[in-house]
């Protein structure tokens, strides 16, 4: 009896319900990744026939609408496919009418929805934008631009796209490394958007110098990298991701003059895993999400992870991995969100996998909404109940100083921020603390002073009292001793 006991007791537990195929983590001060509890965990998968639609044939991107239905660019099968919020398909529409005549989708790309549910196609073997209302009627294309500051050889390969509020189109197309392509409502071209600067390789640079013709032509040439993938925030910021994985910076978050002006306050820089195996190579982003309150979700193709951000640059949780397990990624292409879930699609595996969020990731996206939008006394409770999930969680220290600062309890408040490691934030609330005692111990310190400068007046003038007086005495008995002198010398 007491031997099955044991063996019962012994007995691995049964897999937590918010457990996960893959390890999760995030990044300290020091760059040292620490266990974290999962944000995500992955609920269920869909395929093609799942939904009753045959297999899905290499999908290239996804696209959720206002209204809640969700688009797959199944490319290809040369179609889209719509579906509602509960994954019951809508239409599949694989043609549409042009000018009288039924036109088809050649390996259409990417996806972008308008908020009155217009819908965009970068239909890229067709080499255009098509255009289309939320019935399937053709409004419009945007086919290859003529230009003066194109070459008469150019050919228009639009891979992704994104409409700004303005109706502005931006296209991100093969070949192109000047930039995003911008055209107004009417489908004109206007010119690039945020050209990637050249990061030169001084060493190779030097070599080139010394180097036969044959060994120039074998050389990579010192040209800017292709984007991968753009969105659009409600203020008309344009976020997109660089497909140099050796890039200093693989995301940028653009104004309408193309300038970068991604805020970077985090500890480290916004380039998915800090440290990572040689084998597996770094962080490749392909997708990106702008998501509620400031937050934005980067999808890395070469690791199968997706990596969420704060407006101010924090890693807040990473999720997914390379693997055949439920949760895991072949080649990832696409990341969306929906309903309070995210969902990214899987072209290695041809499906759609759906992740829920866990306690601990709906208490850090929660947190992270009452910072954003200025409610950090709401905030710090959250926080909280963030520490007590996890406890070595940077950011909710930070949150939390970040309210004590901003009630003016600046002695709490450098607590937190040193157990966040949040040097300027220790600063600030040292200075203001110090400012504190200093205005609470005015009238006392003055008092002190006030007492010591009487009392060293008074004690000059005692001593100059003290002298003065000697000096009399001084003066006085000197007649007396000259008189007595000159008896004693025989003078009378």
């Amino acid at each position: 009896m007491a031997a099955s006991l044991l063996i019962v007791y012994a007995a691995p537990a049964p897999a937590h319900a918010d457990s996960a195929p893959y390890e999760s983590y995030n990044y300290n001060y020091w760059e040292e990744a620490v266990p974290a509890p999962a944000a995500y965990i992955p609920d269920r998968t869909l395929s093609g026939k799942d939904l009753g639609v045959g297999d899905f044939r290499e999908p290239g991107d996804m696209a959720v609408a206002a209204s809640g239905l969700i688009y797959i660019a199944d490319s290809g099968n040369g179609r889209i496919i719509c579906l509602d919020p509960d994954w019951k398909v809508v239409k599949v529409i694989n043609s549409f009418d042009n000018q009288g005549a039924e036109d088809t989708f050649k390996n259409p790309s990417g996806l972008y929805i308008t908020e009155d549910g217009n819908l965009y196609v970068a239909d890229t073997d067709n080499g255009r934008v098509v255009i289309l209302s939320p019935e399937g009627e053709l409004l419009g294309m945007v086919e290859k631009p003529a230009s003066d500051i194109l070459p008469a050889d150019f050919k228009f390969i639009p891979v992704k796209v994104t409409v700004d509020q303005a109706e502005r189109v931006y296209v991100i197309a093969k070949g192109i490394f000047e930039g995003i392509m911008q055209f107004d409502k009417n489908g004109e071209f206007i010119g690039y958007v945020g050209t990637n600067k050249v990061q030169r390789d001084y060493a190779e640079y030097l070599w080139r110098l010394v180097s036969t013709k044959a060994q120039k032509a074998q050389m990579a040439l010192f040209v800017p990298t292709e984007f991968s993938n753009i969105d659009v925030d409600a203020k008309g910021f344009l976020y997109a991701t660089n497909i140099d994985p050796g890039s200093k910076e693989p995301v940028k978050r653009l104004n309408p003059s193309g300038e970068d002006v991604l805020k970077r306050f985090g500890y480290f820089d916004i380039k998915g895993d800090i440290t990572y195996r040689t084998a597996v190579g770094s962080s490749k982003f392909t997708d990106i999400k702008v998501l509620a309150n400031g937050m934005y979700s980067a999808l890395d193709a070469n690791q199968g992870k997706v990596f969420t951000y704060n407006d101010e640059g924090d890693l807040l949780y990473v999720y997914g991995g390379k693997g055949n397990q439920t949760g895991t990624f072949k080649i990832p292409v696409a990341v969306e969100f929906s309903q309070g879930n995210q969902l990214v699609l899987d072209r290695g595996k041809g499906n759609i996998v759906i992740f829920k969020p866990t306690r601990f990731g709906t208490s850090v996206n929660e947190a992270v909404g009452y910072h954003y939008n200025g409610e950090d006394t709401l905030a710090v409770p959250v926080w909280r109940e963030v520490l007590k999930l996890n406890s070595n969680y940077d950011i909710a220290y930070i949150g939390i100083g970040k309210s004590l600062l901003m009630d003016k309890k600046n002695k709490e408040a450098l607590k937190y921020f040193k157990l966040g490691m949040d040097r300027d934030g220790y600063s600030v609330a040292f200075k203001r603390y110090r400012r504190e005692v200093m205005q609470e111990h005015f009238g006392t310190f003055l008092t002190a002073v006030t007492i010591l400068v009487l009392a060293w007046l008074s004690y000059k003038l005692f001593s100059f009292w003290r002298r003065k007086r000697r000096l009399t005495a001084s003066r006085q008995a000197s007649p007396n001793l000259k008189e007595g002198n000159a008896h004693e010398a025989g003078f009378h």
